[in-house]
Formats: structure tokens, sequence, C-alpha cells
């Protein structure tokens, strides 16, 4: 029996031992960093610039691969499937979340098929209306919706979208009655926004504040608990009629689950000296994001919250996708 288990032990102490030496000499070969947006958007620039970074520090080209689709469900079917090998590297968003609670079956498990590597960037949304609208804080909005039940409307990227489900807290919030329209995408659905013919969105900082800042549309608030240092003359929907409300779009890296540890922390030593850096930390800041750059625990542990709190929502408002 001794035996047994010192031989187990052992083969215990090599695994380990080989799994160090693949960190140690990883990578080897190109990396495949998928992205579950389409090219041009806020997740595609920022998983460009971390493809940039990696090439350089490790001599490796770091290959993106756009999988847009489905609610992000497209590209993270992909790589709960990959080998876990470290070699295909997931850039996603809040939305990989939100998808537990919006689909009935996923081929895969938003949690357990997932390591989760760390968040580099919260971003903060912004509500807007067109310059139209008789409300220039939360509250008066609520006073407006209320005063006119189903006639104020709401765009979204589409159905299931975060800013499609930021429109549902708010309307469950604040109790009033919103009508939603989702488009194919932010770009038809902030054109449709400038030229008046829906009334608010919810959308990241960076697409929002050249709009707002040009007088096109009129931020009413910020989603999160205080106010971003690129526009600290937004309020924030808590101190404007909607207390509590506190709500950011992280953005972040997960790999399969089984990726040996020693792999899972050599890229978050590296992701995390790039999001250190002074030039990303620059860069964030101009676009309203908050650098984090937090342990594979702590993301893993907001990962459950957040299923947990955008479930509840998409169940009370009644949220169905096709």
């Amino acid at each position: 029996m001794r035996t047994v288990v010192m031989a187990v032990a052992a083969g215990m102490l090599m695994s380990l031992a080989g799994a160090r030496g693949l960190a140690q000499d990883f990578p080897v070969k190109p990396i495949r960093l998928i992205v579950p947006f389409p090219p041009g958007g806020l997740a595609d620039v920022w998983a460009r610039v971390f493809g940039q970074e990696l090439t350089r520090a490790w001599n490796q080209p770091v290959v993106i691969d756009n999988r847009p689709g489905a609610g992000t469900t497209i590209a993270a079917d992909i790589v709960a499937k990959a080998p876990a090998d470290g070699y295909t590297v997931y850039f996603t968003n809040i939305g990989h979340s939100m998808s537990a609670g919006l689909y009935r079956k996923l081929p895969y498990s938003v949690q357990s098929d997932f390591s989760p590597v760390t968040i580099v960037g919260d971003v903060t949304s912004i509500l807007a209306v067109t310059p139209s609208v008789p409300a220039n804080t939360a509250a008066e909005l609520i006073v407006l919706a209320k005063s006119k039940p189903g006639q104020i409307s709401f765009a979204s990227a589409g159905n299931g979208t975060a800013s499609h489900l930021l429109g549902e807290y708010l309307r469950l919030r604040a109790n009033i009655n919103l009508v939603h329209i989702p488009y194919k995408g932010t770009a038809p659905a902030l054109s449709d926004l400038l030229a008046g013919r829906v009334t608010m969105i919810f959308e990241p900082m960076p697409t929002m504040l050249p709009h707002v800042r040009a007088g096109k549309l009129k931020a009413l608030g910020v989603t999160t608990a205080k106010r971003a240092a690129a526009a600290p003359e937004i309020a924030t929907l808590a101190e404007t009629g909607l207390p509590g409300f506190d709500v950011s779009i992280w953005y972040g890296f997960l790999v399969p689950a089984k990726t040996p540890r020693p792999l899972v922390t050599r890229l978050h030593a590296e992701f995390a000296r790039i999001v250190n850096t002074q030039e990303m930390k620059e860069r964030f800041a101009a676009q309203g994001a908050e650098p984090v750059a937090n342990t594979p625990e702590q993301f893993a542990a907001i990962i459950k919250a957040d299923i947990a709190q955008w479930s509840k929502v998409i169940k009370d408002a009644g949220v169905t996708v096709n």
C-alpha cells in the first residue's frame, strides 16, 4: 500500500514539475486570441493592443480570431472545446456571464468550462438621450416615462446584449414602461438615436463620449457608483435618481478549463504587467476605463455573482432570445 501511495505521489510531483517546465518554455508557437465581437469595437481594439504587447514580449505572433454572434456563445463554445494548453485565449466581457441566464441550453458551462485569468478593465456606460428629450437627470427621465407609459423607447445593440439588459435593469429599478428597440449592433442603434428615431440608449463611455461632447446626445448619467475620471462632469445615475445603481462592463481573459495552473499564472503575470504600464493606464483613463488586473480567484467570484444578478434581471424582465 505504501509503495502505491509513494508511486502516486511521485507521479503527481512529476506532473507538477512537467507543468512548471511547460510554463517556463511557454510559448513556443503562435497564440490564438478569440474575440466574440466583430472588428472595430472596444473589445477588438483592446485585444489587438494586448496581442501586440504579447508578441513583443514573447516573440511569438498572437493571432486575433473574431468570432461574433449569438451573444458571445459562438466564440465561447470554441474556447470551451479547445485544447487546455495556453495557446487558445478568450477575450470577452460581462456578456459571458449574462449568457448563463439568457439561453436555456448552452453547449458549455459558463463557469466550469473556463479558467478565469484576469479582468483587465472595467468600463462605465453612459445613459444618453436625444437633446430634445425634456429630462436632464435620471429622476426627470423616470417622471417623464411615468407620464408617458410605453412612449419612451430605448435602443440596444441586440437582444440579450449588455445595452439591452441595462435598459431592462433601469425599467425594473424605476418601475417604468419602456419600449425596447433591438438593432444588429451598436452602429445602427446609435445612428437611429442620433437621428431622433429612438429616445435613449446605454453604451460604454468610449463609444458615447464623443457624441455627448459634440452636443449630439445628452448624458443623463454614468452607470458606475463613482464618476469617471475621463468625464467627471457627468453625474452618476446613483446621484441623480437611482440610489445604489452600480454596473460596470468588465473585459477580461479566460482560457479553457483544465489549463495547467502554471500556465494560467504565466498568462496572468503578463496581462497584469501590460495593464500596469503607463501607456495602458493612460489609454484606459482616456476611454473612461478603470484598470483592474485582479486574480483568477477574484475574477471567478465576479463571474459567479454576475450570473446570479443578471439571471434574476433576465427572469424578472421576461427577456428571451432567439
